[in-house]
């Protein structure tokens, strides 16, 4: 088995993995100006997408350009994300060299995919037995219908983790998975960071709520849209936190009230669903809300654009008031400016947040902890790590302890 990594190694974004030139395992974008795709554009027999996040997702439409019509697996809640994500890079990029593919290449999805569950095999690329592969998909414990991918074709078992967590979330539970695998493809994006335990995490942020709207202020809550936006709002109701919901967060929830099967406890996500207030932007509704006792949860999560760009001027003159970051702020971003600053770039400008600013680890990734916990069940397989800022050294620390692990660089080749 040959693996050619086109992105995603020794960096966060714009995963791939090509599997002996025929299946390819995520095809995502790097957002950023510019966005940057992987490294090369193959064209594989199949696709497999671990998860809907954009890193991972984003640039698949681009594979069915011309003739091509590869078919595309994955889960249910993941197929309509690639959606949702495909169109809003089309209304940030769209007919620009920015952006790989068209409304036609999006709308030729419903043609090639393929929707399943887990722990079901299916076959691809001809299935083993014509050279192809038996795919099977677990849960990962990231997002609703997020993935680990084992791929087996008859004499090696590699196993593709996506990104993962091990401990339950409100909106999802922690990976229990441990297929047999010959390799491992690992993410690593936290693997020098020990996570706050969850319930410490969210009891603060909900004392910290409840004491600025008893003091009279408001709370903009910057929140990623698929996975972190449901999680707060879960948060939200089972603490009893008036709240609304901005952004392209409130179709993601909607369509996440569709598939129960993926997520933790469909019926808190009911009760979450109607707990918040769905906000519509329309007639300076957003400007009324910035006034009122209430959290908003709102996107980008990193404050690079959403309906946040309304909310944070129009709260930020007020000490009383709150803007509470609830996920990690990559650096250069107006989120981690704000954070470290006190002030950010908001639509041109910069402006000087007097409101207090804080930050909660949110995180839907394994931490060290998570991490080796999860490898330990794989003492004999090779290990490859990806998808994180330090995959050397993590590597490095991993053959200390025993395991064959090394972490390739973008647009290397392994045979396995």
């Amino acid at each position: 088995m040959e693996l050619e990594f086109l992105g995603g190694a020794r960096e966060v974004g714009r995963s791939a993995l090509l599997v002996d030139d025929a299946l390819l395992i995520d095809y995502g974008m790097l957002a950023g100006e510019p966005p940057r795709y992987p490294v090369r554009d193959p064209e594989p027999e199949a696709v497999v997408v671990s998860h809907g996040h954009l890193d991972h997702v984003g640039a698949v439409p681009a594979l069915l350009k011309g003739d091509r019509r590869p078919p595309v697996h994955w889960t249910p809640p993941t197929g309509e994300l690639a959606r949702t994500l495909a169109e809003d890079t089309l209304k940030l990029h769209g007919n620009s060299p920015l952006c790989p593919f068209s409304t036609e290449h999006v709308a030729r999805l419903g043609e090639v995919e393929r929707r399943h569950g887990y722990g079901d095999p299916f076959p691809v690329a001809g299935g083993v037995d014509d050279g192809g592969y038996e795919v099977t998909l677990f849960s990962a414990g990231h997002i609703p219908g997020s993935a680990h991918v084992l791929v087996d074709d008859g004499e090696t078992r590699l196993l593709y983790t996506g990104d993962f967590h091990t401990d339950d979330q409100r909106l999802v539970a922690g990976t229990t998975a441990r297929p047999d695998a010959d390799v491992v493809v690992c993410e690593s994006t936290y693997s020098d960071v020990t996570h706050e335990p969850r319930a410490a995490v969210e009891d603060g942020f909900a004392e910290s709520v409840e004491t600025t709207l008893w003091e009279g202020g408001t709370v903009v809550v910057p929140a990623f849209a698929i996975g972190r936006t449901q999680e707060l709002l879960l948060v939200c109701e089972a603490h009893d936190l008036p709240c609304y919901v901005d952004g392209m967060g409130k179709g993601v929830t909607r369509m996440l009230r569709q598939y129960p099967e993926f997520v933790r406890d469909a019926d808190a996500l009911r009760r979450a669903t109607s707990h918040a207030r769905f906000v519509t932007g329309r007639d300076g509704q957003r400007e009324r809300i910035a006034d009122q006792n209430a959290a908003i949860v709102t996107t980008s999560g990193m404050l690079s654009g959403g309906p946040a760009m309304t909310y944070i001027p129009a709260v930020r003159s007020n000490p009383t008031n709150k803007v509470t970051l609830t996920g990690y702020q990559v650096e250069g971003t107006p989120g981690r400016s704000l954070l470290e600053t006190g002030s950010a770039e908001i639509d041109g400008r910069v402006m000087t947040v007097a409101a207090r600013v804080e930050g909660y680890d949110f995180s839907a990734h394994a931490d060290r902890e998570g991490l080796l916990s999860f490898l330990d069940a794989y003492p004999d397989a090779r290990v490859l790590v990806n998808h994180g800022d330090r995959c050397a050294a993590f590597a490095e620390e991993l053959r200390g302890d025993g395991f064959a692990a090394s972490a390739p660089e973008v647009g290397e080749r392994i045979v396995v």
